[in-house]
């Protein structure tokens, strides 16, 4: 009998496994509530089918973990909204022309109450991995499916993506390249535009956009109904010795304002 239930969990877990794309991660979470025990995960390591990465987080053995398969477990297993976004999602979608893998560095968001596991930091992906915890726009706004190396991943639309880009600037993120972004994006849908700035809760950010979508000159920029979009009052500097934009109370770099 005990051979048998033994045989019924290994073709169960079998079943479970296979169900993921190849290189997925596997959370303990996600297992114990599919009816498998920390006990019973420690004999299926002993057994040779199972290999833990870190605290909380599983391999199949024969299958080296990706950041996707990473990434994959944190949005499919645990729910979370964290997701690829900045410049990395930008050079995913195609709107820069290199990719961010080649800095050696991947860009993550999520919300403010989400912190990346223990076991996803420490782990040695070949690249650095920057991750920023934020609420300042809508958990689920802006955001599109990818495939990536056989994964479905969440990421950030090239809207939100310019916009977490902004909100990293000026000290993390130059803004003469946000504006060289910004002008690649002569498509944009001005209704998703115009839904982020609306809900977005950063003047800076909504500024900001706003300035270089208007200095880019794009023509979608006149279906932006500005009069419903906040950005507060009084002066912002982003920048010592820059140039005063008096439409949109900032202080922009001198190589901002005057680029053409």
């Amino acid at each position: 009998m005990k051979q048998t239930n033994s045989l019924e969990k290994e073709q169960k877990i079998n079943q479970l496994l296979k169900s993921q794309p190849a290189g997925t991660v596997y959370l303990t979470s996600w297992l114990t509530k599919n009816g498998f025990s920390t006990q019973l995960l420690n004999r299926y390591k002993k057994s040779g089918w199972l290999y833990s990465i870190g605290t909380g987080a599983w391999m199949r053995v024969g299958e080296k973990p990706t950041y996707q398969g990473a990434i994959y477990a944190l949005q499919k297993q645990a729910n979370f909204s964290i997701h690829i976004g900045g410049k990395t999602a930008l050079s995913l979608l195609g709107k820069m022309h290199y990719l961010e893998l080649n800095t050696q560095q991947i860009v993550l968001f999520g919300s403010s109450n989400e912190n990346l596991p223990t076991w996803f930091t420490n782990y040695n992906w070949g690249f650095k991995v920057i991750y920023y915890s934020t609420s300042f726009l809508p958990e689920k706004l802006g955001i599109q499916s990818l495939e990536e190396n056989m994964f479905n991943l969440k990421i950030s639309n090239s809207i939100r993506a310019l916009m977490e880009c902004l909100y990293l600037s000026p000290k993390k993120q130059q803004l003469l390249e946000c504006y060289e972004i910004m002008e690649g994006l002569n498509n944009l849908r001005p209704k998703q535009a115009q839904d982020l700035l609306e809900q977005c809760k950063s003047i800076k950010v909504k500024r900001l956009f706003l300035y270089i979508a208007e200095k880019s000159g794009h023509s979608w920029f006149k279906y932006i109904n500005l009069e419903s979009i906040n950005i507060g009052k009084g002066k912002r500097s982003l920048a010592k010795n820059g140039v005063y934009i008096p439409n949109y109370g900032i202080t922009v770099p001198k190589e901002l304002a005057e680029y053409e």
